[in-house]
C-alpha cells in the first residue's frame, strides 16, 4: 500500500536529497512538502504547502500522513543568534512533531547530530539532545533518530566553516581513531532515511555515522 511523506526542510541539503528520492520510492504514492515559500517539484506526487512556522497549528490538517521525515535546520550565522536558531531546530521541528503525532502518523524520521545531547555544553549540540528526548514522548509508533556529522553537498547558501571541514576532515579521519567523524553526504543521509522508510519497526531506533555509510548509497 503507497504511503503519504511529509518534509519539512525540503529545501535544505537532506530535504531536497530526501524529496527526490521518495519521488521515486515505490512505497510513497505522495508527498507533502511543507515549506516557507513556494517550491515547486518536477514530480507529481509531490504536493508542496506555503505555511507559516511561527503558526504552525493553523496548517494542522497538512501533517496528515503515514511519515514525517523533520530535515529541518539553520546556524547560528544564518539565524542571528543560538536563540533564534533554537527557535528553528528545536521548537519548529517539535511543533511539527507533535502536530503530526495529533494527525496519527506513524514513523517519524530524524536528521539530528553526532554528538546530540541534551546535557552538553555546546549549545547547538543540546538543543539536538533535547529535541531527541522531547520527541520521544509523542505518541508515535515508530520514531528513527539519524545522527550524521559534518554534512556536505549543494547549498542555497556557501557555509564557508563546512566548506573548509568538509576540505580538512577527510584528511584527518584518515587518522585511526577519527575515522567516525568523517563528513557524508547529504543524498547518503537521505538514501539511509528512505531506506529505514520502507522497512517495518517499532520503538525508537538511532542510526549512527557508521551505520548510515553501512548500507546508504
Amino acid at each position: 500500500m503507497e504511503q503519504t511523506a511529509i518534509v519539512i526542510g525540503a529545501t535544505g541539503l537532506v530535504g531536497r536529497a530526501v524529496t527526490d528520492q521518495l519521488a521515486h520510492a515505490a512505497h510513497i504514492g505522495r508527498i507533502v512538502t511543507l515549506t516557507r515559500r513556494s517550491a515547486p517539484h518536477a514530480s507529481a506526487k509531490v504536493h508542496n504547502q506555503v505555511v507559516d512556522f511561527d503558526h504552525l497549528e493553523a496548517s494542522a490538517a497538512s501533517f496528515s500522513g503515514d511519515l514525517l521525515f523533520s530535515c529541518l535546520g539553520t546556524t547560528r550565522k544564518q539565524a542571528g543568534s543560538i536563540e533564534a536558531q533554537r527557535v528553528v531546530d528545536l521548537d519548529y521541528q517539535y511543533k511539527a512533531a507533535q502536530l503530526a503525532a495529533g494527525q496519527g502518523v506513524r514513523h517519524y524520521l530524524l536528521v539530528s547530530s553526532s554528538g546530540a545531547n541534551a546535557a552538553s555544553r555546546n549549545p547547538y549540540l543540546r538543543m539536538k539532545g533535547e529535541l531527541e528526548q522531547k520527541v520521544q514522548a509523542l505518541p508515535f509508533e515508530r520514531i528513527s533518530i539519524f545522527q550524521p556529522s559534518l554534512l556536505q553537498g549543494p547549498r542555497e547558501a556557501v557555509r564557508w566553516a563546512e566548506k573548509l571541514g568538509g576540505w580538512l576532515l577527510p584528511v584527518l579521519c584518515a587518522i585511526p581513531g577519527l575515522r567516525r567523524y568523517r563528513p557524508i553526504a547529504g543524498r547518503q543521509v537521505a538514501a539511509k532515511m528512505v531506506q529505514v522508510s520502507r522497512t517495518p519497526g517499532t520503538g525508537p531506533a538511532w542510526f549512527r555515522l557508521d551505520e548510515i555509510f553501512a548500507d546508504a548509497t
